[in-house]
């Protein structure tokens, strides 16, 4: 499988200088250089076959992402890939381009000999009348010494292998780029202005909700009844009329008044019993369970001459009463619908964007409703349990290539890496839009959070050329005191057989490795 390639964004003012420089820190790898959207860069053909010889020298496979149509020609004449966008560069097939060149057969020196003329002059002639010597054990012994003394050291050479690891000093980097999706905007990416196309979505969508209702409507209430004694203050008999109202004296008063005329007889603490009902106003079940002594106040004119206590609880007191709609639940039931027919719109629009699309659910809105397209099946204090509302709307949202917003702030990331650092690919993320608007023309605005980390950029040849022949531990304190190492970390050496306890006589059977991210490793 293909490694993901490195980003090299030109600027209309590098040469083929700089950026072979820059192709010096990316040994071995394949490289994707991406040419500014607006002016040019690198024009002249020279420029191409100076970089591709530096990009052959250092094993890189090279590809360029452009639209200039004459460096797309110069590409084509040097065998080099060129793509449109960089997403079809992590897709397409490279071609692996023309590093030497070779002298056809056609173009072979005239007076050249044929190989089969050359046999007699390069083959030994012999002696066939020659007598066979008889061998000397010592000359056969030293024979075989040499053999093994040769087989031992061809696998001394080429069989011991070893691999180191490194855990590389990690430092992460952060950008929030501001990006614009303008519907108007043609073209794809545009890095210098951070704008990106943008796609309008429309659907017209119909839903249907219930809710409950919470307002009330009493239908009337009984009245809690029972009875009180009066009792006489003083000597002379009272007239206790029928409609005498009492009540209680705590809380909110609840007012009864008695259902029947009676006389207190004359004497001080005589007194009489008189059946009373709750007055309409505290009617239902409020009046009732009222205990003993909590009817205690007289009122109008016959306060001050008897007093009044209830000796038993109240009873009887009912209320009834329906539910019915209220402004509040019509309310309830539209924003609840609002929120249906925008999940149905998305649902919708999602067959109608292509997998690099994504829609920004912040821009899902609700552009057009009317009166004609709203029905409840209630009205304000309707008696129901139940409201249901149907409800047709226009609701539009906004899709972006994903890719294109990622690649503006990939640049801006890169941009902040510092000389002889590179991005860690498997450690590259993108958050979600944050912080969207809508502009009544349709352009959305977003921030774009991307982060990565970065680990210094090692030439594990080079390392593997400084390592041979060095024992385990001499060259784990060189590793530890020339590289930037996570602190705390020791290089991991392993060395398969380990005859010696040293590394491999060849760079070639060493190999280099960096780990980060809970065992999380790749080549360097």
């Amino acid at each position: 499988m293909r490694q993901n390639p490195e980003l090299i964004q030109l600027t209309t003012t590098d040469d083929a200088t700089s950026i072979r420089d820059r192709l010096s820190f990316l040994r071995g790898r394949y490289v994707l250089l991406v040419w500014p959207e607006s002016g040019t860069a690198l024009t002249r053909k020279l420029d191409l076959v100076l970089i591709q010889r530096e990009a052959a020298r250092l094993a890189i496979r090279l590809a360029l992402v452009t639209h200039d149509a004459s460096i797309i020609r110069h590409a084509a004449e040097l065998d080099i890939s060129t793509f449109e966008t960089i997403g079809g560069a992590q897709r397409g097939r490279w071609k692996r381009g023309s590093t030497r060149a070779f002298s056809p057969r056609d173009r072979r020196p005239a007076g050249e000999p044929d190989p089969d003329e050359l046999m007699p002059v390069a083959s030994r002639l012999r002696d066939e009348t020659q007598h066979t010597r008889r061998s000397n054990p010592i000359v056969r012994i030293v024979l075989l010494l040499v053999i093994v003394a040769v087989i031992g050291g061809v696998s001394y050479v080429f069989v011991p292998s070893a691999t180191v690891t490194l855990q590389p000093m990690l430092t992460r980097i952060e950008v929030q780029p501001v990006i614009t999706a303008d519907p108007s905007f043609e073209g794809q990416a545009d890095i210098d202005s951070r704008t990106i196309p943008a796609l309008t979505l429309r659907a017209e969508v119909e839903e249907r909700a219930t809710v409950e209702t919470t307002g009330t409507r009493s239908l009337g209430a009984s009245p809690a009844v029972g009875s009180v004694v009066f009792i006489n203050t003083n000597s002379q008999p009272i007239e206790i009329p029928a409609g005498t109202f009492v009540s209680t004296s705590a809380g909110t008063p609840i007012i009864f008044r008695t259902t029947q005329p009676a006389t207190v007889p004359g004497g001080i603490g005589l007194q009489i019993e008189v059946p009373i009902e709750a007055v309409p106003e505290s009617a239902g079940e409020i009046g009732n369970n009222l205990g003993v002594g909590i009817i205690n106040t007289v009122i109008g004119e016959l306060a001050g001459r008897v007093e009044v206590r209830n000796f038993a609880p109240t009873y009887g007191g009912t209320s009834s009463s329906v539910r019915a709609v209220t402004e509040d639940d019509r309310q309830r039931l539209l924003d609840i619908l609002r929120q249906q027919i925008q999940a149905r719109a998305y649902t919708e629009m999602l067959p109608r964007i292509t997998d690099t699309q994504i829609i920004i659910p912040e821009t899902i809105r609700i552009v057009q409703e009317r009166d004609d397209w709203t029905t409840f099946d209630f009205n304000v204090g309707d008696v129901t349990d139940n409201l249901s509302l149907t409800m047709r709307a226009v609701v539009e949202a906004t899709a972006v290539e994903l890719q294109y917003a990622q690649q503006i702030a990939y640049v801006e990331l890169s941009n902040q890496v510092p000389r002889g650092r590179i991005v860690i690919t498997e450690m590259l993320r993108y958050q979600s839009a944050t912080n969207v608007t809508v502009d009544l023309e349709g352009r959305v605005t977003f921030t774009l959070a991307a982060s990565a980390w970065l680990r210094p950029q090692y030439d594990p040849a080079l390392i593997a050329e400084r390592l041979t022949g060095r024992p385990v531990d001499d060259a784990a304190r060189y590793l530890s005191s020339t590289l930037e190492l996570m602190p705390e970390s020791t290089p991991q050496i392993v060395i398969t057989p380990d005859w010696f306890g040293t590394l491999p006589v060849l760079p070639m059977r060493i190999t280099v490795t960096q780990t980060w991210n809970n065992n999380c490793s790749v080549d360097c």
